[in-house]
């Protein structure tokens, strides 16, 4: 079966020149965990038994995980990964506070081979569409979603400028158990239609968290009546997930 990835055209929230360029906004298919692609492998292969398959991609990821914090460049066929450092080294000691360890993942073979051959579908147009489409870690200057308690956050896309009277507005952080912790005005530094620059907490624990806004902007003069949202994933330090964990633990 083909691969085939569908998006929309929407306005380029970078582009100022030119009010027609476009760029296509992936259209989700949704979220896929652990289980879910154990239970895809196992439609693929009746015969093998749901406990070897946990059994096999556990013990696969802890050992790629164990070669890439050795220092070595692993590449899966699918993604090569080299584990990088960031930030200044002062006085010739490492600071967990001002320094942090990165792992880099670029595409390898396979995955290239089938993008190649995967299928896009252009599904139309759609105007005024909020979305997110980059974050960066003011700090550390990373794409990937990890951001720093106490720094600057920048968030790009398009509509994200909060505005509006309603108690929702606002840019939000919710936690793997369910707390959430608004950022008071003075957190949101730039707040623009096409970015944002939040000041984020100092207090953040390591976790993984839920980025939502939601605002009342519209193009014109007048505000939408009710608000709308758009979320993206962060995460802070090293989480620790937000309940047990039911895969098994090879020893």
């Amino acid at each position: 079966m083909q691969n085939t990835l569908k998006g929309w055209l929407v306005d380029n929230s970078v582009t100022t020149d030119n009010k027609d360029d476009k760029i296509l906004l992936l259209e989700s298919s949704g979220k896929v965990g652990l289980e879910q692609i154990y239970n895809e492998m196992k439609e693929e292969d009746t015969g093998l038994r749901m406990e070897t398959i946990v059994h096999v991609v556990t013990l696969f990821l802890r050992v790629v995980m164990r070669l890439i914090l050795n220092g070595y460049s692993v590449n899966t066929g699918l993604f090569r990964a080299v584990a990088q450092f960031v930030g200044v080294i002062d006085k010739g000691q490492w600071n967990a506070e001002s320094n942090s360890v990165y792992v880099s993942f670029t595409q390898e073979k396979l995955m290239r081979e089938a993008i190649a051959k995967t299928k896009v579908e252009i599904l139309g147009t759609k105007a005024n569409v909020m979305y997110i489409l980059e974050v960066e870690d003011r700090k550390t200057g990373l794409k990937d979603g990890t951001a720093t308690p106490g720094r600057n956050f920048f968030v790009r896309g398009s509509h994200l400028k909060v505005v509006g009277s309603d108690p929702a507005v606002g840019v939000t952080l919710t936690d793997s158990t369910g707390n959430v912790t608004k950022l008071v005005d003075d957190e949101v530094s730039i707040n623009k239609p096409s970015e944002l620059t939040l000041l984020l907490p100092t207090g953040l624990k390591d976790d993984t968290y839920t980025l939502t806004v939601c605002t009342q902007y519209s193009q014109s003069a007048q505000l939408l009546k009710e608000p709308r949202s758009v979320s993206t994933t962060i995460t802070v330090g090293t989480p620790t997930g937000g309940g047990e964990d039911d895969r098994p633990v090879i020893e």
